[in-house]
């Protein structure tokens, strides 16, 4: 019987999972992992701990539990948080800790030097992008200015997904919607890397080889055979970033549909009938041939969650603590009784890039309780998920369907505060296992035993959470106050990040 393997690695958690070939979920496992903060505005993992230890272990879980003849898996497929910068040494071995995606903000000068140089127009009429905590070839300058022993010795520059393909097949590939974060290294119109504007930053030989998401990179050696349990010999896609997979699992397939990942992150994707260059947004091709997707992220949402709960709710057993705050918020009032977040606690993305945002807790008084903070935690999210989407609208793209996935999801004060505050109904699918079961799908598709229409039968929608208008007038008034907040504090923020900088 026929099976395939998704892996995907998170920013705090791996998950796998084995598909029947009719897209049914076999068995699924997860592995956790920390995010690694050396500093402020730093983020790492491991790569051979948190990325390749996570995938085998996984795998190894996966084939226990179903004790399916690994030959029968007919291809397997990776993604993973991204994108990120690796540089790996002559043997492929990593040379640093994996520098993260945007939520980490190192490379803030190199940012600014780079536009400086380019030049704002050049880096949108060629990379789709603005500079940005997201792009990877600052950070890859970063390390040039910083640790040049470790630039000088490295011979590939590496995002997560292709460090585990590497592993896999011993080849270096990169999918082009990896590729388009590496800005300003990657030529959207061309789909290839720019010698030009890499000049100073990195040479084309030390980047990978470009495919398209599910295009075949390899098989599986024999020595990757011997650590996964795989059968040597399988097919390896060319994988993606988890967002691109976790979007495809949920049926976010044609133009106008919009996924709302609520993860560690809120990553929003938004697949387009044109390229979308806006400085506020992000521009990659979409992971087939002639389709292109606008993507937008806030820093933090679920480790913002968690960062209250570790903090403010410790007297609730770690099992049960996200779900009793959930109810908490549920029991606050809409509005939290005016309590307004900022959820700017690691800077923020879209469509502001401000890596020297601040968080605000705004509005409080003696009446405030717990579940009225957490409450304005999930609702000031729900603004900034507001203010991405009135950016699509203001370049002429808004979303026909809005598709959520992910375990904010399971919290239903914070699944109607979006709705709600963003006046869109969201739908939801039977299978929210995420970008592990997109890459199944993408598995079964690499290999002909799919086409991507049918992931509607894949994973069917279950449900429509539909905005409440009798919420909007309130909504309203608070959304012009969190967005005055911003405007009227940020000059503040930024010389409170110069004098933490000392």
């Amino acid at each position: 019987m026929t099976h395939f393997l998704g892996i995907d690695i998170g920013t705090f958690e791996s998950k796998g999972v084995l598909v029947a070939a009719d897209g049914a979920v076999v068995a699924q496992a997860a592995a956790p992992h920390k995010m690694i903060v050396p500093r402020p505005g730093w983020a790492e993992h491991r790569p051979d701990e948190d990325w390749w230890g996570d995938f085998v272990t996984l795998s190894r879980q996966l084939l226990a539990a179903t004790r399916i003849d690994p030959h029968d898996i007919a291809a397997v497929a990776c993604s993973a948080i991204g994108p990120c910068m690796l540089p790996v040494g002559a043997k492929g071995e990593p040379l640093m800790n994996g520098v993260l995606y945007g939520v980490d903000t190192r490379a803030a000068a190199e940012i600014d030097e780079l536009t400086e140089r380019i030049g704002a127009g050049t880096l949108m009429a060629r990379c789709g992008n603005a500079l940005t905590s997201q792009s990877v070839g600052p950070k890859i300058l970063w390390l040039k200015h910083n640790r040049p022993e470790l630039y000088d010795r490295a011979q590939m520059f590496l995002s997560a997904t292709p460090y585990l393909v590497y592993r896999l097949t011993g080849e270096y590939v990169i999918d082009h919607y990896t590729a388009a974060g590496f800005t300003p290294l990657y030529d959207v119109a061309k789909l290839d890397w720019d010698d030009d504007l890499a000049r100073g930053i990195v040479e084309r030989h030390r980047l990978p080889r470009l495919l398209w998401t599910s295009e075949i990179a390899g098989a599986v050696t024999g020595r990757a055979a011997a650590e996964t349990g795989l059968a040597a010999g399988t097919p390896v896609t060319c994988g993606t970033i988890d967002a691109a997979s976790e979007a495809v699992s949920v049926g976010v397939t044609g133009a106008g549909d919009m996924m709302l990942m609520y993860g560690s992150t809120i990553f929003v994707i938004l697949i387009t009938r044109r390229q979308v260059g806006d400085p506020r947004l992000w521009y990659a091709p979409w992971l087939f041939p002639g389709t292109h997707a606008s993507m937008s992220g806030l820093a933090t949402s679920g480790t913002l969650t968690r960062w209250f709960a570790d903090n403010f709710a410790r007297d609730l057993a770690p099992t049960e603590v996200m779900p009793r705050l959930a109810e908490e918020a549920a029991s606050s009032p809409r509005g939290a009784k005016g309590v307004i977040v900022l959820p700017y606690f690691s800077g923020e993305r879209t469509p502001i890039h401000d890596p020297r945002a601040k968080g605000c807790i705004f509005g409080l008084d003696l009446t405030h309780t717990r579940a009225d903070v957490y409450r304005g935690i999930i609702e000031g999210i729900a603004y900034a998920v507001r203010h991405i989407i009135e950016t699509y609208e203001d370049v002429g793209q808004p979303p026909h369907r809005l598709i959520a996935v992910g375990g904010g999801t399971k919290n239903p004060a914070w699944l109607a505060a979006v709705s709600d505050i963003c006046g869109y109904p969201q739908v939801l699918r039977r299978t929210s296992t995420g970008a592990s079961y997109g890459n199944a799908f993408l598995g079964a598709v690499a290999t002909g035993h799919a086409q991507l229409a049918e992931i509607e039968r894949w994973n069917a929608a279950v449900k429509v959470q539909e905005p409440d208008a009798a919420a909007r007038r309130l909504y309203d008034r608070q959304y012009a106050i969190y967005k005055a907040l911003y405007l009227q504090t940020r000059e503040l923020m930024a010389r409170l990040s110069q004098s933490a900088a000392g």
